[in-house]
């Protein structure tokens, strides 16, 4: 063997490091093994749809769990803060014209979209025009409408979102339909859990009025940097997804309203 191996192996070396781009067009062209083998790293190198939806399979007592102590949260936070709305939309009526909720179209499970509910903070005329990001000291905000989303009270009126099954208390923030369309297939993945008020993309990017209003364009700033960091956290979140993590993160949530305050 020995004999074999120190006989022939060095000349073949030899010529195929002489004559490597050939043969690899070659094999490229006719071995159908060729191409399976690219098919194979391809498929190690890809999202692997097939796994997200194993675990999500595998998540479903976890799930249930989820969508028990919503319901459960949602009533529980409709009742018990129904005082926190009747001020705050006294509050709203008082401070500018116009209604005290705010809808807009969103895209949820599945690609489904559905109206999201929100306390107006924004001057009525505005209406749909202007971009569809906020800045910090976005003009068109009302007085009440900076104090409501410096401290996420704006977002309250998402429990009947919750409560009605669009959304759950923790899960990817839904995007509008405009930014979803520009997702890759590995990015509609989050796509597969329902859409929440708060996850780990609201804890880490508390800040993102300020980081949009620095940026030279916000639009591209956001659809280049934050929102494919924002949509790797929440692929993080379908990992590690559990009633736990659930917890960690509105713990986290409100922690991070109180600083920034």
């Amino acid at each position: 063997a020995g004999l074999v191996f120190g006989t022939y192996l060095p000349p073949c070396a030899w010529f195929f490091c002489q004559n490597r781009h050939s043969l690899c067009t070659y094999i490229r062209h006719q071995c159908p093994f060729y191409l399976v083998f690219r098919l194979f790293f391809y498929w190690l190198a890809s999202p692997n749809y097939v796994a997200v939806d194993a675990l999500l399979r595998g998540k479903r007592l976890t799930l249930a769990a989820k969508r028990l102590y919503d319901v459960i949260f949602s009533a529980a936070g409709l009742l018990v803060l129904s005082p926190l709305f009747i001020i705050i939309a006294v509050l709203i009526k008082l401070d500018s014209p116009g209604p005290v909720f705010y809808t807009q179209v969103r895209i949820g499970k599945d690609g489904v979209p559905f109206k999201i509910y929100k306390f107006r903070k924004m001057y009525d005329h505005v209406g749909e025009s202007g971009p569809n990001l906020t800045m910090t000291n976005d003009r068109r905000m009302t007085g009440i409408g900076y104090f409501l989303r410096k401290t996420k009270l704006d977002e309250l009126p998402q429990a009947f979102n919750v409560l009605l099954g669009d959304m759950a208390v923790v899960g990817p923030r839904p995007e509008t339909p405009n930014y979803v369309n520009l997702y890759t297939p590995e990015q509609r993945e989050v796509l597969k859990v329902r859409p929440g008020i708060t996850d780990y993309a609201s804890v880490y990017f508390i800040n993102e009025g300020d980081l949009l209003e620095q940026a030279q364009d916000p639009e591209n700033y956001y659809i280049n940097t934050i929102m494919p960091e924002k949509i790797k956290l929440n692929l993080m979140y379908l990992e590690n997804m559990s009633v736990l993590t659930d917890m960690r993160i509105i713990v986290s949530t409100f922690k991070r309203i109180f600083l920034s305050l």
